[in-house]
């Protein structure tokens, strides 16, 4: 077997290492775009999963070849039967992400997902939460430290009273969103 050229080298790793995955991430993601604030991620996500997929689909289409002929297939991955596999999953991933407008300056729009119950306002709520519990802890605490005195200790009280009856009633509002 005679040693690849420079250009059969260059074509044979990146239909191993990318061009496969490459082409399979743009079809299934044809929102992602390499530019705005989150460009530099959007880039090694790109990226890694391309590497990842071609390395995941040359297992494939390697083991594919060797169940469809046991004695027709040699596992090099210069192989031109394997490259031309590899090549072939890439086009058609590569039309795929045509067709879902991947390659299109513009991202295509975002699907409508419909709210789900308790989807809107879950962070807020549970920030809100949050706040209640350290108000509650920091009042338990001045109670413990303060108490002695009726009129503060009292006072005390009625503060986590109120903060429970608060935290109380965010609970029972969001377990109503739930429920239906």
């Amino acid at each position: 077997m005679a040693l690849a050229g420079p250009p059969e080298l260059v074509a044979g790793f990146l239909l191993v290492f990318f061009l496969p995955g490459y082409a399979l991430t743009k079809a299934t993601f044809p929102e992602w775009r390499l530019r705005g604030p989150d460009a530099i991620l959007r880039f090694l996500e790109t990226v890694t999963l391309a590497f990842v997929l071609s390395v995941t689909l040359t297992v494939l289409a390697g083991y594919a070849l060797l169940a469809a002929s046991p004695g027709g297939f040699q596992a090099y991955w210069t192989d031109p039967v394997l490259e031309a596999v590899l090549a072939g999953i890439a086009a058609i991933a590569f039309v795929a992400g045509g067709l879902r407008g991947a390659y299109r300056h513009e991202p295509p729009p975002a699907r409508a997902r419909p709210d789900a119950p308790g989807d809107s306002g879950a962070g807020e709520v549970t920030r809100e939460l949050d706040r209640i519990g350290r108000e509650e802890r920091r009042l338990a605490h001045e109670l413990r430290v303060r108490g002695s005195d009726p009129a503060e200790g009292e006072r005390l009280r009625a503060a986590l009273a109120r903060l429970e009856t608060q935290r109380t009633e965010l609970q029972r509002q969001r377990e109503e969103e739930y429920a239906t």
